[in-house]
């Protein structure tokens, strides 16, 4: 019988590098809140696990900024039909009470996501929020993030380096 795209996607394909992901790590989050200001350096805890057969990862973090602790939440998969990684994401700082839904390409060795963010005390216009995930090899990923301000280049906001412990 023939495997189904979904079972392809788990043996070789996009599925397989984020269920190789699954696991424990630990690192370092930096915070920038203005152009090559670094305003925050803090330890990383990250807990990857897999969740409906595969088909999702739950993308579980504690960290700090500033010294108050914050954390957060991405459900990361990949989309077969339309052929994008996608992601929803929470967490206990930058979002606040939303959930910004997100979905991107896949690059080299990861993925480079675009979802939006904002609130109508800043205006109108949505913010833009791009995040990437560079798997550097098994032990090591990097997640970056950055900020696009209405009618701005983007600006790097946060990069996270982990290694699996």
């Amino acid at each position: 019988m023939a495997k189904s795209k979904f079972e392809q996607s788990l043996e070789n394909g996009a599925h397989s590098k984020i269920k190789n992901l699954v696991g424990s790590w630990e690192g370092t989050t930096k915070t920038w809140f203005q152009k090559d200001v670094l305003a925050d350096e803090s330890p990383a805890h990250a807990e990857i696990t897999s969740i409906l057969d595969g088909r999702f990862i739950s993308y579980d973090y504690q960290s700090s900024l500033e010294g108050k602790p914050l954390s957060g939440k991405m459900i990361i998969g990949f989309d077969i039909p339309y052929q994008k990684f996608t992601f929803s994401w929470i967490d206990t700082f930058h979002m606040g009470t939303q959930i910004m839904q997100a979905s991107g390409e896949a690059t080299e060795n990861g993925f480079s996501i675009l979802g939006s963010w904002g609130n109508p005390e800043y205006g109108e216009q949505l913010f833009g929020w791009r995040t990437e995930l560079e798997i550097i090899n098994d032990d090591q990923i990097v997640f970056w993030a950055y900020n696009i301000m209405p009618g701005e280049e983007e600006v790097k906001a946060i990069e996270t380096v982990y290694k699996r412990i």
